[in-house]
């Protein structure tokens, strides 16, 4: 008996000390991991705080955001749990697009509640499985909020549109960008495949000069280049048959390196001679199916055209647009309803694609080619987005983007929901409640986890500089009676039915923040050491 009691006391100090290194790297993960979260926090929300990111290489790039998947795949992180919210954002921002910093605020939140659990006693399995039942518990009380829509219903896309642009740098264009967004996604929607909408059929070009009111949606297709000026060729064509071709209007190539030496002029004249006649001959053949507008992919062979090349297209007054890249072929054809032709004998005129006008225009510093009236038109479109300078033309792309994937989110999944911080103070109600219903360890971890969902309109009465305290209680208050959708004005400064002033977001944002938030707090959670290798 004696024995035992000696062996006792020596038994838990090496249980402490088994455990004090897994303590630790848990701890450094989730501090590194809540530094990450912190850093983007200010940033939530339409008075959220901008970003300067500064490129420390040669090029000293400069960046100016608040979007926080970009914020994030800037930084140089070298700690493997802060790369994990990196990626965490990344991974909301494919799919959903939007909710990129909320998503990285929520998982910091959940991070902050788990040293005090561990500490209480709780094991990190029993906290990781409490957080993937409160996820799908979260996603069914989002579902029940939701309120579903048509894609015929333009008002309430346009709505959830301009909430996502609410918090960018250019907010103050969001009555001229949303409309755009929702016209140029509608566009794009295949009546065939109505729940699919893909983004690769919209384009965005980048114009320097003008501001953003400038920005436009083409109906048609833009080419970010001038039309070729050699040899006085037209920049102008009418009744335009349009061919893309992946050959070279140039003379030929030996297939291996080697030089050909000529002794005498004759020999000289006769090459001179049977190149002219070469490049002469299809350019006749390119006259002869009728086309008068050639779109020349960038060759790395040989030039694409050259001089001579381009004056008998000039002659044959064809428009020339060179120097097309390779990757912008599908997009042109799909636009054009054409076919791309890879060789001067299949030059056929059921390959051309037909359009009212193609012409050279100036816009801002530049000038673009431009073709509209496209015959039967495939599902595209383009956008000409302008700028003063070049940090707000990124920064109107970036938001750009944001409001076309929330579009996308409502073609995938049709429900609507309030923003303002209501869904995540409704959640956190509901999830305490359940919380009281369950028994043990599991019950404890649910009511900590629930409470940090509240975070969101905490930051987001923050960042309005309101007194984010009064705020969150009194919108608890307001949850309590039964007001779902109540949630934080930074407008007016209060709390108000939040649906009523036009604030909602997709329900696959929520839903997608909420799952890959726990399921990157449940990772780190379970991780309790590190091991470098060679």
């Amino acid at each position: 008996m004696a024995a035992a009691a000696a062996t006792a006391p020596s038994r838990k100090t090496e249980t402490y000390t088994d455990t004090k290194r897994r303590d630790d790297v848990r701890g450094a993960n989730i501090a590194a991991a809540r530094a990450v979260a912190d850093a983007v926090r200010t940033s939530l929300g339409p008075r959220g705080m901008d970003k300067m990111i500064s490129s420390g290489d040669q090029a000293q790039e400069v960046i100016i955001t608040n979007d926080g998947a970009t914020i994030l795949s800037r930084m140089a992180l070298l700690q493997p749990a802060a790369r994990m919210l990196a990626e965490l954002s990344r991974s909301q921002d494919a799919a959903a697009g939007d909710g990129t910093t909320t998503v990285v605020v929520l998982a910091g939140s959940l991070l902050r509640r788990a040293p005090s659990l561990l500490s209480a006693g709780a094991h990190p399995t029993a906290a990781a499985d409490a957080l993937h039942r409160l996820a799908t518990r979260a996603v069914e009380i989002l579902h029940a909020m939701a309120i579903p829509i048509e894609l015929s219903d333009r008002e309430s896309l346009v709505k959830s549109a301009s909430t996502a642009l609410n918090s960018k740098v250019v907010s103050q264009y969001s009555t001229l960008l949303s409309p755009l967004a929702v016209d140029a996604a509608l566009s794009v929607v295949d009546p065939a495949h109505p729940d699919l909408l893909d983004l690769r059929g919209i384009r965005i070009i980048k114009k320097l000069g003008g501001t953003v009111d400038d920005t436009e949606l083409v109906r048609g297709l833009i080419f970010d280049k001038k039309a070729s000026h050699a040899a006085g060729g037209p920049t102008r064509v009418e009744n335009a048959k349009i061919a893309v071709i992946q050959f070279q209007i140039s003379p030929p190539k030996t297939d291996i390196e080697q030089s050909v030496i000529v002794s005498d002029y004759a020999q000289m004249d006769r090459i001179l001679r049977e190149e002219r006649n070469y490049i002469l001959g299809m350019v006749k053949k390119i006259k002869a199916a009728g086309c008068n507008v050639l779109l020349i992919q960038k060759s790395i062979l040989r030039d694409a055209v050259t001089d001579l090349s381009l004056h008998y297209l000039a002659k044959a007054k064809i428009l020339v647009v060179k120097d097309v890249e390779r990757d912008e072929i599908e997009f042109i054809t799909k636009t054009l309803n054409c076919l791309p032709i890879a060789n001067i004998e299949h030059f056929r005129t059921d390959k051309l694609g037909y359009a009212d006008v193609v012409e050279e225009i100036s816009v801002g510093e530049g000038k673009v080619v431009k073709i509209t009236g496209i015959r039967d038109m495939g599902r595209t479109a383009t956008v000409i987005v302008r700028g003063s300078n070049q940090l707000v033309i990124d920064e109107a792309e970036r938001s750009l983007h944001d409001a076309l994937c929330v579009i996308r989110c409502l073609v995938n999944k049709r429900f609507l929901i309030a923003g303002g911080g209501a869904p995540e103070i409704e959640m956190s109600m509901q999830l305490a409640a359940w919380a009281k219903e369950l028994r043990g360890m599991e019950s404890y971890c649910i009511k900590e986890f629930a409470e940090a969902l509240e975070v969101i309109p905490y930051t987001l009465a923050e960042n309005a500089g309101l007194n984010p305290i009064s705020i969150v209680t009194e919108l608890r208050n307001r949850h309590a009676r039964g007001e779902k959708n109540a949630g934080i004005n930074v407008r007016k400064g209060q709390i108000t039915n939040i649906l009523e002033e036009n604030v909602v977001q997709p329900l696959l944002v929520s839903t997608s923040a909420i799952t890959l938030a726990c399921e990157c707090v449940r990772m780190i959670l379970k991780i309790d050491d590190i091991v470098t290798v060679r």
